[in-house]
C-alpha cells in the first residue's frame, strides 16, 4: 500500500507541473497596426537614399547616398554629409553593412568601389573596372565574414566574398554558382537582395528571371530555386527579401514602371526558400521596394515600402492594411513598433500604432 501511495503522489505531481507548463504557453496573438506617425529627421534636396543600416555600437542610424555621402543620425545629433571620397565625384551608394570594427560602403556601377569605414581612415578595399559592374546589396555573416552581390559580368551573378574583417575580397568563379538566365540580374532598390540567418544566405534576383540563390554554409556552395512572382523581363522580380527565421521568408517586388499591378508580386515560403506560394493577389499593395518582418512578432507581422507608401500585414502576407500614402524606397527596424526610412529628399522615422 505505501508503495501504490507514493507511486500515485507521483505521478499525481507529474500530472499537475505538467498542467501548470500548459497554463503557461501563451498563443501569439498579431497587433492590428492601423496607422503610422511619420516624424521627418532630415530634410535635403539633395538627397536619395537607398542604403539605411543601424550600426552595431551606436544609437542611431548611418545612411549613404546616391551622390556619394554619408551621414549618421543619432538620438541627439544629425551629420551630414560625410564626404566618403572627396576625389570620386561620381559615386553612387546603394548598399552599406557594418562589422563591430568598421562600415563598408559599396557604389553600384563601373568602376565599382567599395569602401572600408575605419574610425580614423577610409580606403578602397575592392574595385572592379568590368564595363558590366553593377552591385546591389552587401550583408555580414560575422566580423569576419561579408557577402555582396551584384549583375552579371559573366554567366553567373557576381558574388564577392570577405574573410577576413572586410580587408580584401574575392569575386566568386561562375564554375561555382549557378549559371544565370538570360537578363537575369538583381535591383539595387533597398539594400534587402540579401537575407542571411546563422550561416544561410538568400539572394533575389529580377529581370529576365527572378529565382532565388541558396547557400547553407556561408556563401561555399550553392543552388537555385524557382519563384512565382512575375518575371520575363528588365523591371520586373523580385525587388526585396526577408527571412523571420531559416523557414519562414518573404519576397516583394513587382515592375516599378506599373506599381498599381498587384497580380502576382507578394510571395512567401515556410520551408527555407526552397518553395514559393504567391499570397495576395490582385490584392494592394502593387509594387514596393522593401519589405521587412516586425521583430518579435512570430513571421506574422510585416510592413512594406515604397515610393506609392506603407503597408502592413498581420497574417503573414495573406492580406494588407495601407497606412499611408508617404513614399520611401528602404525602412529598418528599431524593435517591434519604430523603424527608420529612407527616399527622396528625406530620411524619417515610423512609429506603428
Amino acid at each position: 500500500m505505501k508503495k501504490l501511495l507514493i507511486t500515485l503522489g507521483i505521478a499525481v505531481s507529474l500530472f499537475s507541473c505538467k498542467k501548470d507548463e500548459a497554463k503557461k504557453e501563451v498563443v501569439f496573438t498579431p497587433r492590428n497596426i492601423s496607422e503610422v506617425e511619420i516624424g521627418v529627421l532630415l530634410k535635403d534636396s539633395t538627397l536619395n537614399v537607398r542604403a539605411i543600416e543601424k550600426v552595431k555600437g551606436y544609437e542611431g542610424l548611418f545612411f549613404l547616398t546616391s551622390t556619394g555621402k554619408g551621414g549618421m543620425i543619432g538620438e541627439d545629433e544629425i551629420v551630414f554629409p560625410i564626404e566618403i571620397d572627396n576625389d570620386n565625384e561620381k559615386l553612387n551608394f546603394r548598399a552599406f553593412a557594418s562589422t563591430n570594427e568598421a562600415g563598408f560602403a559599396l557604389s553600384v556601377a563601373s568602376p565599382a568601389y567599395l569602401y572600408k569605414i575605419g574610425e580614423n581612415e577610409t580606403s578602397i578595399v575592392y574595385q572592379e573596372d568590368h564595363e558590366k559592374a553593377f552591385y546591389d546589396a552587401m550583408a555580414f555573416w560575422n566580423d569576419k565574414e561579408g557577402i555582396a552581390i551584384g549583375d552579371p559580368t559573366d554567366s553567373c551573378l557576381s558574388i564577392i566574398i570577405t574573410r577576413d574583417g572586410g580587408n580584401t575580397w574575392n569575386k566568386l568563379s561562375c564554375d561555382t554558382l549557378p549559371e544565370a538566365i538570360k537578363d537575369e540580374a538583381a535591383f539595387a532598390a533597398s539594400d534587402t537582395n540579401i537575407a542571411i540567418v546563422g550561416d544561410e544566405t538568400w539572394v533575389a534576383t529580377g529581370g529576365g528571371a527572378s529565382r532565388i540563390m541558396y547557400s547553407p554554409d556561408k556563401g561555399e556552395t550553392w543552388e537555385v530555386f524557382n519563384t512565382p512572382i512575375v518575371q520575363g523581363n528588365g523591371p520586373q522580380g523580385m525587388y526585396s527579401l526577408d527571412f523571420y527565421d531559416n523557414k519562414n521568408g518573404f519576397a516583394i517586388g513587382g515592375d516599378y514602371t506599373k506599381p498599381a499591378d498587384s497580380s502576382a508580386n507578394k510571395i512567401r515560403t515556410a520551408d527555407g526558400g526552397k518553395t514559393w506560394q504567391l499570397v495576395a493577389q490582385n490584392q494592394n499593395p502593387g509594387y514596393r521596394s522593401c519589405v521587412q518582418y516586425i521583430p518579435g512578432r512570430e513571421a506574422k507581422e510585416l510592413v512594406a515600402i515604397g515610393f506609392k507608401g506603407i503597408d502592413y500585414s498581420n497574417d503573414a502576407g495573406d492580406s494588407w492594411k495601407h497606412l499611408s500614402d508617404e513614399g520611401f524606397y528602404t525602412l529598418r527596424f528599431v524593435n517591434d513598433s519604430v523603424a527608420y526610412a529612407a527616399g527622396s529628399k528625406r530620411i524619417a522615422k515610423l512609429i506603428f500604432r
